[in-house]
């Protein structure tokens, strides 16, 4: 048996504005429609495809046998927990204390807050010279998640909060959605707003969207938000709420022209949601801000907080974590101003790791010197290296989080299911799930019944953890292939591949398993159909003469 078996672990289309608002709005989907270009057909063998990926993770090595093992958690077996439909199975069977705390207490007010590229170390709890009292409160009095992980992307993050599913399941493994993308996260898959609006929580989201833009079927109020105010693209300037010079900014489904610096703005809307709710309703509000995605750009007074700082990008940078958490510290204020405090679950963390390399910072020009840090971790946002994938994150809810750091493993496919459990939510509709009910681990330090991580698979790169051994395999050329013992080296600074070629045959296995059944990229589809389905580009024959003088 390999160590790697044996371990365990501790945008618009073509620059015009989104289509144009329905008259309604707050429907829902759930219908098996044929958007990002499938017909039924090819739907039918996505789902085959799906349903094959449920088995990947149960192979060794090529053609070898099934690794079945009983585990810990009420003799479930390795098998059931590796696979996506297993997941869930594990989730109801591990996640009896989440369903227990559903079942005799009202279900909780839930704050979903997202940070848009924050660095790892650049919240006061991970150590950072940026002040940040108001998150770092919440982690002082919550749980610490040391280990969390998400895409390494801001479109496939978000994807993969909403579904409880890898986003290679459904093509949005690659890249983000760009401004002039016209796909968007699939119609059939049965999103958290969409689960907690069934169990009946009013359901905003205040913030970023960037899961669709270019047609309204996939806007946030046809895929299960009673209310929406923010962007639905990846980047905008964040005072003039526009994208490309083209405004992106919506209350509901109807475009907003109003001033403000954009993160503030959310803030005073999440505290407005809190402040017209009715407590006896559970309320659900996902509060995605923009900050620290560049541009980077704040409010005048903030940036002088930051005059000592002397890299401007640092400055910019750090005057936008600031406000982010004053925000945050408004939506507190809030939640105790209206007696919802006690009864209130708090996630924070941000999409990805800090960006450290200037071709993934977005579509606005910056500097050669990133601000962002993501302390001992390697690389950055956009790659798989754990700089990219492992952010600041913690869980706040009083009396009912046990404050400390939970050091095991956790993915954001986690969150769906984790916090379904909670609210009692039904996840039957819902295609099978990578995430597990994971709330044992986070409220009481319990042992994580996760011991395995898909960070990635796309046509480029694979890359997957088991136990404390991960495998980052670059396919395109001229290639590299690189195994981290990730317990003793969170660094990524030894590459132990040359020394333990089984596990890395094991974990190439894997991956290329996982490929094999992987849906297309919907970023590449649609960019194969640009490039070879454009008209030609033809030279005017009036050139010839005026060359020659005629």
């Amino acid at each position: 048996m390999s160590r790697a078996c044996a371990r365990g672990s501790t945008g618009r289309a073509g620059g015009g504005p989104p289509a144009d608002p329905p008259d309604g709005g707050g429907g829902r989907s759930g219908d098996r429609e044929d958007d990002n270009g499938n017909d039924d057909d090819d739907i039918g063998k996505r789902d085959g495809q799906e349903d094959a990926m449920t088995r990947t993770d149960t192979q060794g090595a090529a053609g070898g046998p099934e690794r079945d093992r009983a585990d810990a958690a009420g003799g479930l077996s390795r098998r059931d927990l590796l696979t996506g439909g297993g997941a869930l199975t594990a989730a109801m069977a591990m996640g009896a204390v989440g369903a227990a705390r559903a079942a005799d207490t009202p279900p909780p007010h839930i704050i979903y807050i997202v940070a848009d590229d924050l660095g790892w170390a650049d919240v006061g709890f991970n150590g950072s010279d940026i002040p940040t009292p108001n998150i770092d409160a919440l982690a002082a009095e919550g749980a610490r998640l040391g280990q969390f992980y998400t895409q390494p992307m801001c479109t496939p993050t978000r994807a993969a909060l909403m579904t409880g599913r890898y986003p290679l399941r459904y093509g949005l493994q690659t890249g983000v959605i760009p401004s002039a993308g016209t796909y968007g996260l699939p119609t059939d898959e049965y999103l958290m707003p969409q689960a907690l609006r069934d169990a009946g929580y009013r359901t905003a989201l205040v913030g970023k969207w960037h899961l669709g833009h270019a047609d309204t079927k996939f806007w946030p109020m046809q895929r299960g938000f009673d209310s929406f105010y923010g962007a639905l693209v990846g980047e905008i300037d964040h005072f003039e709420h526009a994208s490309h010079g083209v405004k992106d900014w919506y209350r509901d489904n109807a475009p907003l022209d109003e001033a403000g610096f954009d993160n503030t703005l959310f803030g005073q809307e999440a505290a407005r949601v809190i402040e017209g709710h009715d407590p006896a309703q559970p309320l659900f509000i996902y509060l995605a801000f923009t900050a620290p995605h560049s541009p980077f750009q704040a409010p005048e007074e903030y940036v002088r907080r930051f005059a000592h700082v002397e890299d401007e990008q640092r400055r910019l940078y750090s005057a936008m974590v600031s406000v982010m958490d004053d925000e945050i510290g408004r939506v507190v204020a809030a939640l105790e101003a209206k007696g919802m405090r006690e009864n209130t679950l708090i996630v924070f963390h941000s999409d990805n790791g800090g960006v450290r390399d200037s071709m993934f910072a977005g579509e606005s020009k910056v500097g050669d010197n990133l601000p962002a840090s993501n302390g001992p971790f390697r690389a950055g946002k956009g790659t798989t290296y754990e700089g990219g994938t492992r952010v600041c994150a913690c869980v706040n809810w009083p009396g009912r989080v046990r404050p400390g750091e939970v050091t095991g493993m956790l993915h954001v496919v986690d969150m769906l299911p984790t916090l379904a459990a909670l609210a009692g939510a039904d996840l039957g509709a819902s295609k099978p799930l990578d995430g597990m009910d994971v709330w044992a681990a986070i409220a009481e330090g319990a042992e994580t019944p996760r011991t395995e991580v898909i960070y990635n698979v796309d046509p480029t790169n694979g890359t997957v953890r088991e136990g404390d051994l991960k495998l980052v395999w670059t396919a395109l050329l001229p290639g590299s292939v690189e195994l981290f013992d990730i317990g003793a080296d969170p660094g990524e600074a030894t590459n132990l591949a040359g020394q333990d070629p089984e596990t890395v045959a094991a974990l190439q296995a894997k991956v290329v398993e996982i490929a094999s059944g992987m849906a297309p990229p919907l970023l590449m589809m649609e960019a194969i159909a640009l490039t070879f389905g454009a008209p030609p580009v033809a030279a005017d024959p009036a050139t010839l003469f005026s060359q020659h003088g005629g």
